[in-house]
């Protein structure tokens, strides 16, 4: 465990802390939602625009990173507006209102996701990097389950008193917030670079990216288009019958494995390969969505949230190493936040496109449309991408 350096430990404790206050409010946000008004498309329309706001922020963010060559500065912002931005749910139940917490949440998202990731790639080396961000999603994740069973917990007590916990959630953020304080940049001297950063500057870099990066990310964007939302699948549960606690557990039973996978999955994807625990990882995401189509008891759905959390084990961080290994050190912050930016407008479109979906044609049209899509991907992976090297 030498790898596990100071930043690195400190950064997955903030993860960790940052989506115990997150999970407490995401397995009821759709339900949420919905008793306050919000009917299934203009939940995938918010769920669409909040994370379009990301990206375009992790895009320019990222490249005003590289640019200053600073990090912390980026994260502690980001985690500062995430955390504030879940009391503001609880104050009133306007639709604008609501759309604009929803934002500033992923704003902060944005804001610091890039640096994040460049920080953990700056302390591995490519041989490495899966093991990293394995590590760094499994602390991340066990949020995932802490939260929600912290709110499983509250509401068992307090059924129906959503509002509350939006207030409680922000305790894990203020220490979040003031762990980023005690992350400190390598090397804090700016480029001699002084050139102005606009907003888009970083599609500048899509241009001039290597070939194979250009490639990879753009089978990555593919999936993202038919990769909506987990709200969608919470929401399937629910219709299907289950109630409140069983949802939430769910939840947390798939966040668990996912945290348990993660790791193990990342070391081993360091030994025999990125793209093959990569595609592993999303064939599994097929059979989920295939399986989504056919209505099931609680048993049904806890095996397709047990291979959902394997899948996500399998490719979320995965896929940000990869990526990391595939470019120059100096733009890993401009790489990630550029393919994230696209990926979060792809992520909006998603989610619009499979709400509009369900509410046209139903639930399993919709998720037997995006199984097809994603089959097609790990085609176009299979055969047209390389498996990365480790010995830079």
């Amino acid at each position: 465990m030498k790898f596990l350096t100071r930043t690195i430990w400190i950064l997955s404790f903030i993860s960790l802390l940052t989506d115990i206050a997150s999970e407490m409010l995401y397995p009821i946000m759709p339900i949420y939602l919905k008793t306050i008004g919000f009917s299934v498309l203009l939940i995938g329309i918010l769920e669409g625009l909040a994370e379009a706001t990301a990206g375009l922020s992790k895009g320019y963010f990222g490249n005003l990173s590289d640019h200053l060559n600073k990090r912390a500065p980026f994260v502690r912002l980001g985690y500062t507006l995430s955390a504030f931005s879940k009391p503001m749910m609880a104050l009133t139940v306007y639709p604008l209102w609501i759309f604009l917490a929803r934002t500033a949440d992923r704003l902060g998202k944005g804001i610091r996701t890039g640096a994040r990731d460049a920080m953990l790639s700056d302390e591995a080396t490519p041989a490495t990097k899966g093991r990293v961000f394995g590590f760094h999603r499994s602390m991340d994740t066990l949020g995932a389950v802490l939260g929600p069973t912290l709110a499983l917990l509250y509401l068992y007590f307090y059924p129906g008193r959503y509002r509350m916990l939006f207030l409680l959630a922000f305790l894990p953020g203020m220490l979040a917030i003031s762990l980023s304080f005690c992350l400190k940049d390598r090397n804090a001297q700016p480029k001699e670079k002084k050139s102005t950063v606009s907003f888009f500057s970083f599609l500048h870099y899509w241009k001039n990216s290597p070939v194979i990066y250009r490639k990879l990310v753009a089978g990555l964007l593919i999936f993202t288009l038919c990769n909506s939302s987990d709200v969608f699948l919470l929401l399937k549960v629910k219709q299907a019958g289950l109630n409140d606690v069983s949802t939430i557990g769910v939840y947390i039973f798939y966040n668990l494995v996912y945290a348990i996978a993660a790791f193990p999955l990342g070391v081993l994807a360091d030994r025999i390969g990125l793209k093959k625990i990569f595609l592993a990882g999303l064939l599994l995401f097929v059979m989920v969505y295939i399986g989504m189509t056919a209505i099931g008891s609680w048993y049904w759905y806890g095996l397709l949230f047990l291979l959902y959390g394997l899948y996500a084990g399998a490719t979320e961080g995965i896929s940000k190493a990869w990526i990391s290994n595939i470019t120059e050190k100096g733009n890993t912050t401009t790489a990630i936040g550029t393919f994230t930016a696209f990926q979060s407008i792809c992520t909006m479109l998603a989610s619009a496109l499979t709400g509009w979906l369900w509410f046209r044609f139903g639930a399993g049209t919709a998720f037997l449309i995006t199984a097809m899509m994603a089959f097609a991907v790990v085609l176009y992976i299979l055969f047209a991408i390389p498996e990365p090297r480790n010995d830079k």
